[in-house]
């Protein structure tokens, strides 16, 4: 197919890259310019000075932009992924974002006779690098039947949770649940290291039980060493959770814990992790026991 990818940060560079390795046609834009030259000079394809012209003759557009308002910024206006998709086009947008943009510019595109889903990912940085991301969808089952197969290039696991912004609300659901196993992991090791064991011998141990996750088995020697560089940054982590917080306090539910790592992750902010990755709750345990 003829695509654009729009976005091209720690996820879009590689993302993009696997799609033109897998045979498509692509056309990249990204706000810094010398990243897209970086991406065409890596992967060839080709580059755009604007996400309307990147758009242009495209079947598909990617987006993978930071937050709700870049992603306004990129779809809307003259200049906007809107202005370049022909009619009966899809935009795929794999931002994390709000439910409600997601619901707000999915209106916005079946004005212009173009089709949406909201398709946020997890599995990190080394998920988008290794094609091996999880992509969680809303929109039409039509419109996820058409992508599948090209999400397909970098994912190892797609699937359609309902309408446009189910994909975002269950993304939320996946960062509530990584923040209380983080939180879990890192007072485990605090305790650990304050009773005089040694971390990683602790996991060697219960990582076999019922203990075991992800988190634990690829983040446990960095936390042990003091080693934050390793994946998604706090600032994005609260971003996200201020997204989950928001739509509970509209749907009723109540979330406790995520709160609590949220206001954790405040601390860490405080102390000039903003850029750390999200493992470093326990750097704020850490500095409290000194």
């Amino acid at each position: 197919m003829k695509i654009c990818f729009i976005g091209l940060g720690v996820m879009g560079f590689p993302m993009a890259g696997h799609l033109l390795n897998a045979g498509h046609d692509v056309t990249v834009y990204n706000r810094t310019a010398s990243k897209a030259q970086l991406w065409v000079e890596q992967y060839g394809g080709n580059m755009a000075l604007t996400p309307a012209t990147a758009a242009e003759d495209c079947e598909i557009a990617f987006v993978c932009v930071g937050n709700d308002d870049d992603l306004r910024s990129v779809i809307y206006g003259d200049n906007g992924v809107l202005a370049g998709l022909a009619k009966g086009s899809l935009i795929v947008d794999h931002t994390t974002t709000s439910a409600e943009v997601a619901r707000e510019v999915n209106a916005k595109a079946n004005e212009h006779g173009i089709r949406f889903i909201d398709a946020p990912v997890s599995g990190g940085q080394a998920g988008a690098e290794n094609g091996v991301l999880t992509v969680m969808i809303g929109g039409a089952q039509a419109d996820y039947d058409f992508a599948a197969s090209v999400i397909d290039s970098f994912a190892k696991f797609s699937k359609r949770l309902g309408e446009v912004g189910a994909g975002q609300l269950t993304k939320m659901v996946n960062q509530i649940c990584i923040a209380g196993v983080v939180q879990g992991l890192a007072e485990g090791l605090h305790f650990a290291r304050s009773a005089g064991l040694d971390g990683v011998e602790v996991i060697e141990a219960i990582s076999q039980g019922a203990a075991g996750s992800w988190q634990m088995d690829n983040r446990h020697k960095t936390m042990w060493q003091g080693e934050y560089e390793h994946g998604f940054a706090v600032d994005w982590m609260r971003k996200d959770l201020g997204f989950a917080l928001s739509e509970a306090r509209k749907n009723g539910s109540h979330l406790p814990l995520t709160a609590l790592v949220d206001q954790f992750y405040s601390e860490v902010q405080a102390i000039g992790g903003e850029r750390w990755d999200t493992s470093s709750l326990l750097a704020k345990l850490e500095k409290s026991r000194k």
